[in-house]
This record gives structure tokens, sequence and C-alpha cells, in this order.
């Protein structure tokens, strides 16, 4: 954790600092909970926001597991009760003063991002393929693939290594055309129901997409029923896992302090 903005010529240096977590509007309920290093969250209020923060030890880290966890259930507990702009984790400030200098800054940004968040959580959709239907639709739509797979069975590596490595660059490419085209059907059926969207890159052979989505409130349960109708037909060879709803993490742009 890195605390900035502490006054070179103070006589002894602050053993503690603020973890700021995110803004909300001036006037949310804060609810009662701890966050990182296990301390109650407090809030910093000025003007028309204010800051969610906890108190913690300069000399400790906050870059634990549990601190992630942390910091976003909190989060996560104050985007269920109202609109909240996240301040990427790590983010401290010395004392009070510090976090009302960084409102003071971006207050009109951040009043500007709770109005376009009103109503509006991020839910986060993953679909990742049954590794072992994906696998056996391609060997069986492509002769090229199953002539390969059929002479490299149970052959020694050793003796087959061209032919395998062969069969697993066309294996790649297979899947990859049938990700792009499973992924266009299933950004085409969510798409339509949220504001905005931003794709997360992924990896590996089973991923199909990953994206978060700004949805309204009010139509939530909309994207929810399409979403288990679709996971109902393609349950053989992808899986849904729809997460949420959240702090809007990815639409809020850079929102480092300190």
């Amino acid at each position: 954790m890195t605390v900035t903005g502490r006054d070179a010529h103070t006589e002894a240096p602050a053993t503690s600092a603020l973890f700021v977590y995110g803004v909300a509007r001036a006037d949310a309920d804060l609810p009662r909970m701890k966050g990182v290093a296990g301390n109650p969250i407090t809030a910093v209020v000025h003007g028309d926001v204010m800051a969610v923060v906890g108190e913690v030890d300069v000399e400790e880290s906050v870059m634990r597991k549990a601190d992630l966890t942390a910091y976003h259930q909190v989060l996560d507990r104050l985007a269920a009760e109202g609109p909240v702009v996240p301040v990427r984790f790590g983010s401290a400030l010395p004392d009070e003063q510090g976090v009302i200098d960084g409102l003071l800054r971006r207050s009109d940004e951040l009043v500007a991002l709770l109005d376009a968040l009103e109503g509006r959580s991020q839910l986060t959709l993953r679909a990742r393929y049954v590794e072992e239907a994906v696998l056996a639709e391609v060997v069986a739509d492509d002769p090229v693939i199953r002539d390969l797979n059929d002479r490299t069975r149970g052959v020694p590596e050793q003796a087959s290594w061209a032919e395998r490595m062969r069969l697993g660059e066309l294996v790649a490419q297979a899947v990859d055309r049938r990700r792009h085209d499973d992924a266009a059907d299933l950004l085409d059926l969510v798409l339509p129901y949220a504001v905005e969207h931003r794709e997360v890159r992924g990896t590996g052979l089973d991923h199909v997409v990953e994206v978060a989505l700004l949805v309204d409130d009010e139509r939530r349960a909309e994207l929810e029923e399409a979403l288990e109708s679709y996971a109902e037909a393609v349950h053989e060879r992808i899986r849904l896992r729809l997460l949420g709803p959240l702090a809007p993490y990815d639409f809020v742009g850079d929102t480092r302090w300190g």
C-alpha cells in the first residue's frame, strides 16, 4: 500500500492511513460492517458526496486475498443500497483532509458518475465450454482432425510427435471458430438488456466469453430469464455463470486515489 500526500515536515510519521473503498451520495446509508484488515468502515462527507473509508496500519500490507475480498464485500453491499463509484483497490490517503481534497478535485465528475449509475448494477457473465463435449464435436465434424486423432491414438508420443502437434493446432483452430460463433450468439442475446458492456479477455480451451454488463435494475429479471432459457438449451456443451449484482467496477474509468 502506498500512502501519498503526507507532509514531509511532520515531526513523527503517522502510523495509520485511510483506505478508500469508493464514493457514494452524501445521504447514503452506511452499513455497519468491517472491511480491510478487519477494521470498521466510516464515511468522510463533503458536499453531495461521501468517501467510504477505513483505517489501516501503514506498516502492514493490505494486498492479501482476504483484504481484496473485504474490499469487494464493502462495495457490493453499498451498491445493493444505491449508486457507488468504486475506487481502485489499494488506494489510501493519510487523513480526512486528504480524502476531502480528493473529493474536491473530482466532485463534479463523481456526482455525474453517481447520477449515471442510479438504478443500475453490474452483472458479470462467464461462459465456458464443457471441454469433453466441444472436443467431441470438433472430432466428429472435421474428417482431417478425426483421421489424425485415430492415427495417433495409442501410438507412443515420440513416434507420433509431428502428427500430434498438427492435431493440436487443428483442434485449437476449430475451437476458436466455434468460440467466435458461440460468443457472438450469446452477446446477441444479452447486449439488448445492457446499457453498457465490457468484454473481459479470457484464456483456456474452455473459455467462450466473459462480459461485464451494466444493467438497469428493472431489466435484470428479464436478462436472468433469457439466460436461464439459453442455459437449458446449451447445457450439454456450455456452462453459464452470472455474477452479481455487483458494484460497477468496470464502468467508472480510472479511479486511482493517492
